[in-house]
């Protein structure tokens, strides 16, 4: 039995009817390179985090080329009253971080994605720490979803997001109207892993590799160069 790839059409009509406009009043567009999400079949949108805001900016971007976008959400939203009604009708999958639940939501990203859907992965976890706002060390699930999956992973950065709303403030700052950048690169290439079981080695190297690719699209969007190591808030 085939399942959706989009929500039911009252739950998409509400989530646009909110997201575009407020996106539209909030923030001016800079949006380059749309052209490469493909417009159909499963793919990985791996993308860098700076704000609780940026998902949201994300989504209208990804939604205006074509996308509806499947996003990762923390489990526990998914128990509050009314929100929780809200993810569970927008398709997000629940993720329990630092439990054996964080494997289920893997495997649910996994079936989505044979389904046919845009997967929106956040491969740092959560917001950068890293002092300069660059991509930090990424967690190794998006690249274990890719090699397992075979979908290809799309690198996005974006880039404004934290000036509407810095991380950790509940207050958004909106005036002067910030701009939100955002470029999308080629396909990351995972080829050399073709075959190769997902050991930790592997895993870790494929990851470097998709961070890589969302470092080099933020480089060029802010028109700087990008530290040589990403920052790894464990200290490895």
């Amino acid at each position: 039995m085939s399942r959706p790839t989009r929500p039911s059409r009252f739950w998409e009509t509400l989530a646009v009817v909110i997201v575009k406009p407020l996106s539209t009043l909030l923030v001016k567009r800079d949006w380059r390179h749309g052209e490469r999400i493909p417009r159909s079949g499963g793919v990985i949108i791996a993308a860098n985090h700076l704000s609780w805001a940026d998902p949201v900016l994300l989504s209208h971007f990804l939604f205006n080329n074509g996308r509806w976008p499947v996003i990762l959400a923390k489990s526990a939203l998914f128990k509050v009253p009314l929100l929780g009604r809200a993810v569970i009708g927008l398709l997000a999958i629940p993720v329990d971080r630092g439990s054996d639940e964080a494997a289920k939501s893997l495997r649910v990203s996994a079936q989505r994605l044979e389904d046919g859907c845009a997967i929106l992965f956040y491969p740092e976890g959560t917001c950068t720490r890293d002092p300069g706002l660059w991509p930090m060390a990424g967690k190794t699930g998006a690249a274990r979803l890719a090699l397992e999956s075979g979908a290809q992973v799309i690198p996005v950065a974006h880039w404004g997001a934290q000036e509407l709303l810095p991380y950790g403030e509940k207050k958004p700052r909106l005036f002067p109207r910030k701009t939100f950048r955002v470029q999308v690169g080629p396909p990351v290439d995972l080829s050399k892993y073709a075959g190769r079981p997902p050991r930790a080695d592997v895993l870790r190297e494929a990851t470097a590799d998709i961070m890589a690719a969302i470092t080099a699209q933020l480089a060029e969007l802010r028109g700087e160069k990008a530290p040589e190591t990403p920052y790894d808030p464990a200290g490895r």
